[in-house]
């Protein structure tokens, strides 16, 4: 009788309410296995779980999973990070509150997630925008204030006009709001910063100690952090404004200073306000400066533009010697001094600056092999390392020797009584501005009297909870205009005074979320201490996985915090707070297009046919056939309507089927395309599981479980046990598509056993070999297919759950291969393979080879005339 197919919709509810009733999955503290922490980073409750979602808590599951089959105590929780604007401009532009559209949010999503499977942790639940978890965030950053790592002062940022609100430099698009669309001002605003610089050479060091993390994650912390060693050189000014006397500049690169052919000052610095006093079209050039986007994309690609203030400094190798100064668009108050020397021979930037504006360009380094008579930059800047020229004293060096000349020079020069040059480090790291003026975010704890300044909310009032009855018919932030909330009484003084109105950055309610996880419940803490009376505590995370997208200020920030908190005594005995990092790939579709010209649009998959005419792929709308052209595959974003709804696939194919695909179509850390055709794939090998285990189990019933050595019960075990150890080594290196490929081997391998077991033709131990076999692959699977598991599992009369069965041990006996393959390679180039004993001596391998097709054939009945033989390696026959 033929087996009935398998069946999620009947089988995954099932086993996910058995979970839940079993509590199978939270996790006790007090547990004396040893610990483990996965996580992935937590959702903005935006509304829908997207494929990216399905990918990215996969792969966390599947290492829950395994590591729960390993002997350990496992923790992996679920929250959300639920402050931030969108869910503002959504109460904004629907009528609710913040609140109320967040927490609906969060229960689609919750249920969305449930029905994937995953082994999570959902009594540990967490929303940031909880006022028991922002209580403890408003604690901290009482405590940092009070450690010396939080500091009020005025800085300069991007104010949105209409908006009324800080944007980040990366919200700033063509010098306009990325959403209001109105010109950005830059305004100096008093703002609340975590002083994460004073920490940026051990945030920088301890990168080393991240062997766990993906290179390029690492080169883009330390780029973001940005050490470099340079100098601080004083230029003398040769007509100084009042109360002006000299312009500080940084450099990385003081060799070049008799390149030098301008000095660039920021728009906002304190010398181009006084030069602009009484110069109008200055003063407007700077306005309009003021108006440009500051990220770093922004000014590399704006066109470089400068205005000659008319002051000059002089060279400090040369009094006769000086330079315009210039307020150039591309120099940044906040990086080094707001003033650097332009060097247009050997920086690009600088170049273009000065071919534009007419200045000179002197060579002063000399590529290795150039003509020094004849070495000119035009065009392109030269870079590289070389032999100084036209440099004076510094002629004939390399970089180093001239760098240390002109520090050990200019240092013993004093000018307004201090060196007039210092060796300095520098860092690109800039402090952390938290302040946002927006209502949905963790409120600042501190209120400002007239008379005691800004003073600290006590903590018997924490939280400092955010008001519900605000409106957002006004621009701006809504705690501005809230009639009653801003006021409080100063808790030194008891005079009237007001409480700070602006919010945290939400990237701060994310940097510490990973440890209150670990005790969700403690009222009096943010979280325990890492280790206590030499106990293991969860910290650091062990497995943390998400998008690239967060490789820098997530991480960083998080960094950061672990710091602090250590610091201020909430943590000991942690550092870094993510042991492991990896970075998951995206989930990218084709894109398709109906129509032409003006009236073209986005389709959805859903609504296009695809079919195979004479070997070329053609789409059409399913609802009238008209063509749809097929364009590239690009990440899914709902502008190109190349989404796949992750309830669609659930409710067509199941959790495990989708969990299956988004496991096997590429390595991790690539994108994966999903595809119709490799779903239906995966769909049809969760029902030949299903197969081989349901039709093989009534024979199975009453079979030990046992290891076969030799005949085909050997053959069978052997092939199980290889596949358990490498299965088990690709999982802990998170390569699941190398897992997923043995284990379709797996498959194929007991494929034909299977079938003569349920034809009554295997013998005793072939029958007790496959089924030791079939429950291997069935607790093999459990990770990433753990619904198609249980139901396995139940069919073979498994007792419990399979999620709570060990991982199989395999035998050491079985899994050293007795075979070896050697490429045989005919005049150098590779041919085919050999596979022989690995024992075969020299000549046997010799005559092996001379037996092979292709060798025969290519050397046409003629002897060969050598054949090397490399032992364990490669076999080259010389025709």
């Amino acid at each position: 009788m033929a087996t009935e197919r398998y069946n999620p919709r009947a089988a995954e509810p099932k086993w996910q309410t058995a979970w839940d009733e079993a509590k199978l999955f939270e996790t006790k503290n007090d547990d004396p296995r040893p610990k483990y922490y996965v996580l992935e980073m937590f959702p903005y409750p935006s509304g829908r779980i997207h494929m990216g979602h399905v990918r990215n808590y996969t792969m966390g599951d599947v290492v829950a999973r395994w590591r729960r089959a390993m002997g350990y105590n496992v923790l992996h929780p679920m929250g959300w990070d639920a402050f931030g604007l969108p869910a503002e401009n959504a109460a904004r532009d629907n009528k609710v509150n913040p609140r109320d559209w967040t927490y609906a949010n969060i229960a689609t999503m919750k249920a969305q997630l449930k029905t994937m499977g995953l082994s999570l942790d959902w009594a540990r639940e967490l929303a940031t925008c909880d006022p028991s978890y922002y209580k403890h965030q408003q604690k901290m950053f009482l405590d940092f204030w009070r450690a010396g790592l939080v500091e009020r002062k005025s800085a300069k940022v991007n104010w949105d006009p209409e908006d009324m609100t800080v944007l980040a430099n990366e919200q700033v698009i063509d010098g306009r709001g990325w959403r209001s669309g109105a010109p950005v001002e830059q305004r100096d605003l008093t703002q609340w910063f975590f002083k994460i610089t004073s920490m940026s050479q051990d945030l920088l060091d301890s990168l080393d100690t991240l062997d766990k993390w993906p290179e390029k994650v690492r080169v883009m912390q330390a780029n973001w952090i940005g050490r470099s060693e340079g100098m601080l050189i004083r230029w003398a000014l040769a007509n100084p404004p009042a109360g002006e006397s000299e312009l500080e500049v940084y450099t990385t690169r003081p060799d070049t200073i008799f390149g030098a052919s301008f000095v660039a000052i920021a728009a906002d610095h304190p010398l181009a306000k006084k030069a602009a006093a009484d110069n109008p079209d200055l003063a407007a050039f700077i306005e309009e400066v003021r108006h440009m986007g500051t990220s770093a994309a922004a000014l590399e690609t704006a066109e470089k533009r400068g205005f000659d203030t008319g002051l000059r400094v002089v060279h400090p190798f040369d009094e006769n010697w000086t330079l315009p100064v210039y307020v150039a668009n591309f120099v940044l108050m906040d990086y080094g001094t707001g003033a650097i020397f332009g060097c247009p021979g050997h920086d690009q930037r600088d170049l273009d600056f000065a071919n534009k504006y007419g200045l000179p360009v002197v060579p002063v380094v000399l590529p290795d092999g150039a003509d020094p008579q004849g070495f000119q930059v035009t065009e392109e800047a030269f870079v590289d390392d070389g032999a100084m020229i036209n440099s004076r004293f510094l002629n004939g060096m390399r970089f180093k020797e001239a760098f240390d000349e002109v520090a050990t020079r200019l240092s013993g020069v004093t000018i307004g009584n201090r060196p007039q040059g210092e060796r300095k480090v520098q860092f690109r790291l800039r402090d952390w501005l938290i302040s946002r003026q927006r209502y949905w975010g963790c409120p600042i704890p501190v209120i400002h009297c007239e008379a005691c300044g800004a003073v600290p909310v006590p903590a018997k009032d924490l939280p400092v909870e955010l008001p519900t009855d605000v409106t957002f018919d006004k621009p701006g932030n809504p705690l501005d205009h809230h009639p009653t909330w801003k006021h409080a009484n100063c808790p030194q003084c008891g005079k009237p005074a007001r409480r700070d109105t602006d919010t945290m950055d939400t990237f701060v309610d994310s940097s510490w979320y990973f440890a209150r996880f670990t005790d969700p419940w403690n009222e009096k803490a943010p979280t325990t201490l890492a280790h206590v009376d030499g106990r293991q505590g969860w910290l650091p995370v062990n497995q943390y996985i998400g998008g690239i997208e967060h490789a820098i200020l997530h991480l960083l920030y998080s960094r950061f915090f672990t710091r602090a908190m250590t610091v201020t005594g909430h943590l000991n005995e942690v550092k870094e707070p993510f042991e492991g990092m990896f970075t998951q790939g995206m989930v990218v579709h084709e894109t398709y297009r109906a129509g032409s010209g003006p009236s073209a649009r986005w389709v959805q998959p859903v609504e296009v046919k695809i079919e195979d005419i004479d070997g070329a792929r053609r789409a059409s709308l399913l609802s009238d056939g008209s063509p749809v052209e097929i364009g590239p595959i690009e990440k899914m974003s709902k502008s190109k309507k190349n989404v796949v709804d992750p309830d669609d696939i659930l409710a067509s194919y199941g959790a495990d089927t989708a969990r299956w695909f988004v496991l096997s179509d590429s390595p991790p850390e690539r994108d994966v395309i999903w595809t119709e055709a490799g779903v239906e794939g995966a769909h049809r090998f969760v029902q030949r599981v299903w197969r081989l285990v349901s039709e093989t189990a009534p024979q199975l019933a009453g079979v030990e479980p046992r290891t076969a050595v030799d005949g085909e019960a050997g053959a069978i075990s052997k092939a199980a046990h290889k596949i358990v150890k490498a299965v088990g080594e690709d999982i802990e290196r998170l390569s699941f598509n190398k897992a997923v490929a043995r284990l379709y081997e797996l498959v194929n391998a007991i494929q034909t056993p299977a079938a003569a077991l349920a034809e009554g033709k295997a013998d005793a131990a072939s029958a007790q070999a496959l089924r030791q076999s079939i429950e291997m692959l069935v607790v093999m699977i459990a990770p990433m297919m753990p619904h198609l598991a249980e139901e396995c599992w139940s069919a073979l009369g498994g007792k419990g759950f399979i999620a709570n069965q060990p991982w199989p041990t395999f035998d050491p006996a079985l899994v050293v291969d007795n075979e070896v393959v050697y490429p045989v390679q005919i005049n150098g180039k590779k041919r085919g393979d050999l596979t022989i004993a690995r024992d075969a001596d020299q000549a046997a391998v010799e005559q092996a080879t001379m037996a092979l097709d292709f060798v025969q054939k290519a050397l046409e009945g003629k002897a060969p005339r050598k054949v090397i033989v490399v032992p364990q390696r490669i076999v080259n026959v010389v025709a």
